[in-house]
This record gives structure tokens, C-alpha cells and sequence, in this order.
């Protein structure tokens, strides 16, 4: 449940909080076309990444864009140079910047997961995003004895090498982040990076901005909503190699960030707690559910280093190796219709279905099948799921 917002720091007292930065050179090229397309209205992380495969390069999918648009009935124009070109300014004056997927120093472990965030913005010490990195995270309402673990495994983690990332809530993220902040501490925020939530974090968030790294998927200025704290918690995950859970009740976002690191292939993290305190119960039912028990950050790191190294999926197209492909949507069609649309869509339903089996289902070629599928997602009715499964709204 996502706490009563409270009044949010505005920009001016942020920028008072950093020295202004030579203004950056402006964007250019396929980065500043990544960050247009991952700006665009109905283009999330995923229609990202299809889109970014279909074309070979941002440039030629914003070209294809308004054609799909015409085809999906929709009024969906992108992001402007010019607002991008704004923002990475005002970015700059926080002291941040841009870091697009495909750029060298894109973290390659975020980069790994299926919905990889097009483009994170992040203040302070992005070199941080490279190192090994284990996530804490825990009741916002936690213990007395649950914030004073979170410090202890934090402190110790840090010591022991690794960054932790948290997601800057009250109770455990603040203790883990506080105690992590002279090793190396990674904020992952829900709305903008110049947006504080809560605000009582004022100063823990300006500790990390100098010292450690905020880092946010979501434009500048975007309040944080209960809908982008999943995606927040994705990316907490994603950035390590296993996540802590310490003090969860059921129903809470801890479990979420848990259920989306076992998804990413990655270690999860639980520390034991009474039968008796509701805060126990999401930590204990983890463990039920497969998650290792851990009473100190010997157990986690022990944990860590008897994994071996998965192989890790090809990194996403760099933007200066990006190719335009010839664009595959039929422009010969006059009306939106063409004749494997309901061909294809009658080979869909509520339940998903593989891509792969809608080709061959339809006898359609995977390049007729993709552009479909990409004018259906963006017209709100196609929902895509994990290995390359997609299902109708």
C-alpha cells in the first residue's frame, strides 16, 4: 500500500543541493532517438525493446511510428527533441545524466532482464550501477529490531564488497541505505530523481546524491504513483545479484521485489521472523516458498559465491553499432485493416500464447506477425508476458 504522499521537494531547493555542471554537449543521434521512443505515450519498456528488435535502430521505429499510429487509430506522437534536449538540461544542473541502454556503461545486469528500463536517469556515482550489488528491502512500519538488522547486513555487505540498492522508503531502505552510505548505496526511486518520497528522506537523499547514486527510469518531475512502484522494484532487483528481505507482511511491495528477483534468475534472501508479528509473515512464507534462510551476511555471501556464473543473454544493440532495417509494416494498405489481421488476432486470446506458435498457427512470417502484434500493443490490447508470450485485453 503506498504511503499519503507528502509535499514533495520542489526543483529549485534540489538544485541549491548541487554545484551546476558545465551545460553537456546536446543529444544527438540514435541516443537522443532512444530516449524519444522511451518517452513516447504507450511505448513501455517491453514495446521498447520489440520495437528497437523490428526496426534495428530508434531512428527508424520513431519513423514507422505515426504509420502504426494510423493503423492502431491511435493519436500517439513522440516525445520531442526539444522537451529531451530540456530535460537532459535540467538533469545536468542536478549534477545527472542520461544513461541509455546500449551505452557501454549501461548496467549489465539490468541489462539482462526482459522489460530493462530504455533509459535511467541517475545523480551521483554511476560507476556504482557495475559493481556487485545485493538489494535490501523491508517493511516501511519495520522494528526497532528489523531496522537495526538492515543496518548490520547492509554495513556488513558494504564492507564485503558489495553495493546495496534499496528503494529509499521509510524503515528497512532507510537503515540499509544509512548504513551503507561509506561502502556504496544505490536509491532506486518510483518517481523522478529530483522528486524526494518521503520527504522526511530529504537528507538521507542528498547523503546518496554525493556519495552513492539516485537513479529513476521516470522523467523528471513524475510523482511517484502506486502503479510505478512495481517497476521501481524490478529495477531494484534487477541490479542484483540477490535480494534481502527483511521484515515483510504479506500483502507488501518487499514480496513483489521477491517474486520479480526469482523471475530475473536471481538469489532471494530471508530473514526469520515470530509466527506472531505480521511483519514475519511474508518473510517466513518466502522461506516455505524456497527462499534461502539467512541470520547473518556470512549466510548471503556464501550463498553468493556458490552460484555460478549464468550466461548472460547477448547486450541490447549499442547505439552506435544501431542498423535501420527496412520497415516492415505494410504501407500498401490503404485501411487499417490488412489481410492477416484477424488471421492473427484469431489465434490469440486471454491466455498466453508463444509468438513462435502464433506463427506458425497463422502461416503469417515472423515479420508480418511482429508489426502486427506492435500496432495491437499499441493500441492497449495486447498484453505480452515472459518467453516471448503474448495474450488479448
Amino acid at each position: 500500500m503506498v504511503q499519503t504522499m507528502n509535499a514533495l521537494t520542489p526543483l529549485p531547493l534540489l538544485q541549491r543541493m548541487f554545484q551546476t555542471p558545465a551545460a553537456p554537449p546536446p543529444l544527438a543521434g540514435e541516443r537522443l532517438a532512444r530516449i524519444r521512443l522511451a518517452r513516447t505515450p504507450r511505448v513501455g519498456p517491453v514495446t521498447f525493446h520489440e520495437m528497437l528488435g523490428h526496426y534495428g535502430s530508434a531512428a527508424a521505429a520513431l519513423d514507422a511510428l505515426p504509420e502504426l499510429a494510423r493503423t492502431a487509430r491511435l493519436d500517439t506522437r513522440a516525445a520531442s527533441a526539444e522537451r529531451i534536449q530540456r530535460e537532459a538540461k535540467a538533469l545536468a544542473e542536478l549534477g545527472g545524466r542520461f544513461i541509455v541502454i546500449g551505452d557501454d556503461d549501461y548496467p549489465a545486469s539490468l541489462a539482462a532482464i526482459a522489460d530493462a528500463p530504455p533509459v535511467l536517469s541517475v545523480i551521483g556515482d554511476a560507476a556504482l550501477l557495475a559493481r556487485p550489488t545485493v538489494a535490501v528491502v523491508g517493511a516501511r512500519n519495520a522494528s526497532v529490531n528489523g531496522k537495526r538488522l538492515a543496518a548490520r547486513f547492509a554495513a556488513e555487505l558494504g564492507q564485503a564488497g558489495q553495493v546495496i540498492a534499496s528503494g529509499l522508503a521509510r524503515g528497512v531502505d532507510t537503515a540499509a541505505h544509512a548504513a551503507a552510505l561509506p561502502t556504496g548505496t544505490v536509491a532506486v526511486l518510483a518517481g523522478g530523481v529530483d522528486v524526494i518520497y518521503p520527504s522526511e528522506n530529504e537528507d538521507l537523499y542528498r547523503a546518496i546524491a554525493e556519495s552513492g547514486a539516485i537513479v529513476s527510469e521516470a522523467p523528471l518531475g513524475a510523482q511517484p504513483q502506486s502503479r510505478h512502484f512495481p517497476r521501481r522494484n524490478r529495477i531494484v532487483s534487477g541490479l542484483s545479484a540477490g535480494v534481502l528481505v527483511i521484515e515483510a507482511a504479506l500483502q507488501s511491495g518487499s514480496l513483489i521485489t521477491a517474486r520479480q528477483a526469482a523471475e530475473q534468475g536471481r538469489e532471494v534472501f530471508a530473514v526469520p521472523g515470530s509466527p506472531l508479528d505480521p511483519r514475519a509473515r511474508g518473510t517466513n512464507r518466502l522461506i516455505r516458498d524456497g527462499a534461502h534462510l539467512v541470520e547473518d551476511s556470512a549466510d548471503v555471501l556464501a550463498h553468493l559465491q556458490a552460484v555460478p556464473d549464468a550466461p548472460r543473454p547477448p547486450r541490447p544493440v549499442p547505439v552506435a553499432a544501431a542498423k535501420v532495417r527496412p520497415q516492415r509494416i505494410d504501407k500498401k494498405q490503404e485501411e487499417a485493416h490488412n489481410p492477416w489481421r484477424d488471421q492473427v488476432i484469431a489465434c490469440l486470446g486471454p491466455t498466453p500464447t508463444p509468438v513462435d506458435e502464433v506463427v506458425r498457427r497463422c502461416h503469417v512470417s515472423p515479420a508480418e506477425v511482429a508489426g502486427l502484434l506492435l500496432e495491437l500493443e499499441l493500441a492497449g490490447r495486447l498484453e505480452r508476458h515472459r518467453g516471448n508470450s503474448v495474450s488479448l485485453i
